[in-house]
């Protein structure tokens, strides 16, 4: 995406500009310049009924001026509007630029900002909530002759310095293109994105960013005792991988945080067989793979201070002769021994020999993502990613950093009550499944089991992950869950080292 910064008054070849539009606009900074394009009649057709409702759209033909069209964007009562109602907001024009086939589209920055927000979120939030709103999956389908159409160019004008609304918007450029990638592997279907595939997205990631990346196949994942992760495998014709990929910020790589995602590129459940209602989509389950892999995008891009290995346990949980059974007791790379009472719990199963990996390579802290339970879904709904913790000032500082990029996130508690149930088993040190009730809780905490003291949080996506619906920040489908704030997480460790 090609950003530009103009002053106001500048020639300008944008095809139409964004302007937003509040109650009582005139009070806005730089609103004498919007007036001048509309030759004085502006003010008349406000008061004629010209909307500022929240998030409405209006287009106007300019009078005077370069720029042909104005895209009106209301945003309310400017006094009130937060950076994630403006994120939203820009989201919608994002889409709208789609429709109208816009290539250049330029911001009229100052009728955005109030107290809280400057020119440089605006500009972040600008190009970050447009490049979201805009997405579409590139699917299939054959024989179409309409041309894909992409918008190349964003132009902010603004009077205050161009350096630092360029930064932002970069910033906010690199925050939606990761998210997009994201949404995108987990649109793709199964039988393209296996593991071996996820694995060659992740080496190119890491040969275009300058990461340390290794590849583990099923050999390498045997020598390291990976039991959890080679039982989920065991019915599937397509090989395991264990993706491993290092940021060293600094010469030592010492004490590293460690972001961990569930890969599993399609669940059926095992021989705990999902219903026929339920088993379509799961295309999806290695939401939390893509959140790593697409704050790994942005970390590569803007480099922060923070030391980061991302781990990624990747296989499908097919059913077959050799599959994995209720009643198996299989060895985690931990030592640890598991009881099986439910096959279709196997996302905690890789997460387990994943973060004991974690460890092993020196992480100090772990977070780890997926699309876990659906009971998740059942106690938050699909608007709130649930989190369970062993550090409460670790989960802190994630939460506000959740607030800052409007990504909801809920903390879950997980009681020795919790912990007694998961290590219940007549024949081995843990079960998989304890029950049906607390099961988010369950799921996250047998993960919490593998981590001992080591500071944790874990992310429950299977809510969040997947939109059922068009939304204001892109279509139905994958959404890109937790990149940009696992991403901005890192930024902010690395900011306080």
């Amino acid at each position: 995406m090609e950003i530009n910064v103009l002053k106001p008054t500048e020639q300008n070849e944008a095809e139409i500009l964004i302007v937003g539009l509040s109650r009582h606009p005139e009070n806005a900074e730089g609103w004498e310049t919007v007036e001048e394009r509309f030759d004085g009649r502006l003010a008349g057709w406000i008061k004629d009924g010209l909307s500022f409702d929240p998030q409405s759209l209006s287009i106007y033909p300019t009078l005077k001026g370069d720029i042909p069209r104005v895209m009106f964007v209301g945003i309310g009562d400017r006094k009130k509007m937060t950076e994630d109602d403006l994120r939203r907001s820009f989201g919608i024009a994002g889409k709208q630029l789609i429709k109208e086939k816009i290539h250049y589209a330029a911001i009229h920055v100052a009728s955005f900002k109030n107290g809280e927000v400057n020119s440089g979120q605006v500009a972040h939030l600008a190009a970050e909530g447009i490049q979201m709103g805009a997405y579409r999956f590139a699917d299939y389908k054959t024989g179409s002759n309409e041309v894909d159409h992409r918008l190349e160019s964003l132009g902010f004008l603004t009077d205050e310095p161009s350096d630092a609304v360029r930064q932002a918007a970069f910033v906010g450029t690199v925050h939606a293109e990761a998210v997009n990638e994201a949404r995108t592997l987990v649109n793709m279907p199964a039988n393209i994105l296996t593991p071996t595939a996820m694995a060659e997205y992740a080496q190119e990631l890491g040969e275009a960013y300058g990461f340390e990346t290794d590849i583990l196949g099923r050999s390498e994942i045997e020598e390291l005792g990976m039991g959890a992760l080679l039982a989920v495998n065991q019915g599937s014709v397509e090989e395991p991988r264990l993706i491993v990929m290092k940021y060293k910020a600094t010469d030592s790589f010492e004490s590293p945080l460690a972001l961990v995602g569930k890969g599993i590129t399609f669940d059926t459940g095992g021989y705990s067989l999902k219903p026929k209602d339920g088993i379509v989509g799961m295309k999806g389950d290695m939401g939390g793979a893509a959140a790593v892999l697409g704050a790994m995008r942005v970390i590569g891009e803007l480099k922060p201070a923070k030391d980061v290995v991302a781990i990624i346990a990747s296989t499908d949980n097919m059913v077959s002769g050799n599959a994995f059974k209720p009643d198996d007791v299989i060895t985690s790379m931990s030592g640890k021994t598991i009881e099986i009472l439910n096959t279709d719990a196997e996302g905690r199963l890789v997460l387990a020999d994943a973060v004991t990996y974690a460890k092993q390579l020196g992480a100090s802290q772990v977070v780890d993502v997926a699309t876990l339970t659906g009971g998740v879904i059942v106690a938050l709904g699909k608007d709130k990613t649930g989190v369970l913790t062993n550090d409460d000032a670790f989960y802190g500082s994630l939460q506000d950093v959740s607030k800052k990029t409007g990504e909801f996130i809920w903390q879950l508690p997980l009681t020795e009550n919790d912990k007694k149930r998961l290590r219940k088993s007549d024949v081995a040190d843990l079960n998989n499944s304890p029950g049906r009730d607390g099961h988010m809780i369950f799921g996250g905490g047998f993960v919490g089991e593998f981590v001992g003291d080591t500071p944790w949080i874990h992310l429950d996506i299977a809510g969040t992950s997947h939109a059922d619906a068009a939304h204001d920040l892109g279509p139905q489908g994958g959404t890109g869950a937790m990149v940009r704030t696992l991403a901005l997480f890192v930024e902010k460790l690395g900011d306080d080292l």
